[in-house]
């Protein structure tokens, strides 16, 4: 049974909880491999339905191009994460046996995975604010809704499959706006108070695509789920920035300072994070930092690691 001590408070900066979101392939009956569908496209080779089998998935439910996969043509395997729903799905709510040892569960087992996901995912976010002392007045309610969507996660098959995710993502999330206000708010004040001593930098004037309009020049239009595909971010001050489901397709954000922005949702696929300043982040998950560009100079959140491909960016 769960309890409130499971999930004590976390420490500022800690990077414990996230363990628990960490996909576990060892212990996955390769679900992601089988469950998802996907298309011939820059991410992936072929096309795959819901629910077949990759052609790359092996009997013991290991990937056998793991090691190339970016080679040959499938990146979005590397950018993945289930945020340890695999193991979960496949060990507990499926007892450990496997949908190959019972062919009559693959379908159950397949469509509770996403379902299963989502539930993890929102448990990620509502942890990390968890660890953030600005947030604290919340922490009590966030503590509840943890604990109630982790006996979520534990539900029968059938039970899981009847879940509303939405209705229930929109209730946490109402939690997780207003402690990202609380967090950012408190962030301003603190970057403020050194304004002098660290005088804001100016917004480059070099061009490049800003915003919506893409007008050389123009400065972007920074916010919730801004358009900000391709622009130049470079020398644009991001601390505690509203980035909530931003689009920052190949954005150009080299150099950048984003200490204490929200960034749940934001689109980061091929944007250009070398030498920016992640640290300190709200809701930065693996698989938005494995879908972008960095290098060893990108500052990151504890717990949360340098994807290998970033070693290939100059």
């Amino acid at each position: 049974m769960t309890d409130d001590s499971t999930y004590p408070h976390h420490a500022a900066g800690s990077a414990v909880f996230r363990n628990r979101y960490r996909g576990d392939c060892e212990n996955c009956f390769g679900l992601c491999c089988a469950a998802l569908p996907f298309s011939v496209s820059v991410d992936f080779a072929i096309d795959k339905a819901a629910g077949e089998p990759c052609r790359n998935l092996r009997e013991d439910f290991r990937c056998g191009i793991h090691t190339k996969l970016r080679d040959t043509g499938f990146r979005g395997c590397t950018v993945y994460d289930c945020y340890g729903a695999g193991q979960k799905v496949s060990q507990e709510t499926f007892k450990g046996v496997s949908w190959r040892e019972r062919p009559e569960t693959a379908r159950a087992m397949f469509e509770v995975l996403p379902i299963v996901w989502q539930l993890h995912e929102l448990m990620l976010y509502i942890e990390e604010l968890l660890g953030r002392p600005a947030a604290s007045v919340l922490h009590a309610g966030l503590r509840e809704e943890l604990i109630e969507i982790e006996r979520l996660t534990r539900l029968e098959p059938d039970a899981l499959r009847e879940l509303s995710v939405s209705a229930l993502r929109a209730k946490v999330n109402g939690l997780l706006l207003e402690g990202s206000e609380l967090v950012r708010a408190e962030a301003k004040r603190r970057h403020a108070s050194h304004s002098e001593e660290a005088p804001r930098v100016k917004p480059n004037s070099r061009g490049g695509k800003h915003g919506k309009s893409g007008k050389a020049g123009r400065k972007p239009v920074i916010g919730r789920g801004a358009d900000l595909v391709g622009a130049d971010l470079r020398g644009e001050d991001l601390r505690a920035a509203n980035l909530r489901g931003a689009y920052l397709i190949a954005a150009n954000l080299s150099g950048v300072d984003l200490r204490e922005a929200d960034l749940i949702g934001a689109d980061f696929r091929d944007a250009d994070l070398r030498g920016a300043n992640l640290a300190g982040v709200l809701f930065l998950t693996q698989v938005q930092l494995n879908a972008a560009k960095g290098d060893a100079r990108t500052l990151l959140p504890p717990g949360l690691e340098r994807p290998g491909h970033w070693n290939a960016v100059g």
